[in-house]
């Protein structure tokens, strides 16, 4: 699936007014370029700590080695530990961001998230976190007409500390037909965390999220 990075990549980085961010991958094919974004945000922010969890079905396509190195730390896996730590795992993830940035999110994890699940450490720190939560959608093709796919996308916008990153069409990489779908790149969709963050700042209520095929108040933490 060509995702479009390269060209991404050319686009200044908007401001970023938060110091930690969660990254979390998820089983689209699309999760292959998060090293590339990874790498990224640590050129454009070089005060932004970054921490990175993946998915088992996103290890299908990324390795978490791959990851650690770009982000300078340890790369999770999305499961709850064999061995008791001093502290649990999803209220660490939950407590420590002030953004946590799902790229890409599946057509699954969009359902588990949207349906109030917390089956795994990251996607219950979501369901708990006050943190402001970015989502890239990366539909199947087809995926994105489905009703019931588009009441989650509905449910999750109407959440006032989430936004939702419309995807963009991209050519599949079975087909070779530009009927597939891309994560929103990864710029666009800080710009418009940022843009929500700062309206909160302000005071101000969510905006209206369009309803396109593919996310708004929050707590003083996100400044």
């Amino acid at each position: 699936m060509d995702t479009g990075t390269d060209a991404a990549a050319l686009v200044p980085p908007p401001a970023l007014g938060v110091e930690r961010l969660l990254l979390v991958g998820t089983g689209s094919v699309a999760v292959a370029d998060l090293p590339f974004w990874v790498g990224w945000l640590r050129m454009a922010y070089p005060g932004l700590c970054v921490r990175v969890v993946l998915t088992r079905s996103a290890e299908r396509f990324v390795t978490r080695q791959s990851l650690a190195g770009r982000s300078g730390g340890e790369a999770l896996l999305d499961h709850w530990p064999d061995e008791p730590g001093p502290r649990a795992r999803h209220v660490e993830l939950s407590t420590w961001p002030q953004a946590v940035i799902v790229y890409p999110a599946t057509f699954g994890f969009v359902a588990r998230l949207a349906l109030g699940l917390g089956d795994s450490p990251a996607l219950l720190a979501a369901q708990c976190t006050d943190a402001l939560i970015g989502i890239a959608p990366a539909p199947p093709p087809g995926g994105e007409r489905n009703p019931v796919y588009q009441a989650h996308l509905v449910s999750l916008r109407e959440r006032p500390q989430v936004v939702v990153g419309p995807p963009v069409p991209a050519r599949s990489q079975t087909t070779g037909e530009l009927h597939a779908w891309s994560p929103l790149p990864l710029p666009e969709l800080l710009a418009s965390m940022e843009e929500r963050r700062k309206l909160v700042a302000r005071g101000g209520g969510p905006k209206p999220q369009s309803a396109e095929p593919d996310g708004n108040s929050g707590p003083a933490r996100w400044s």
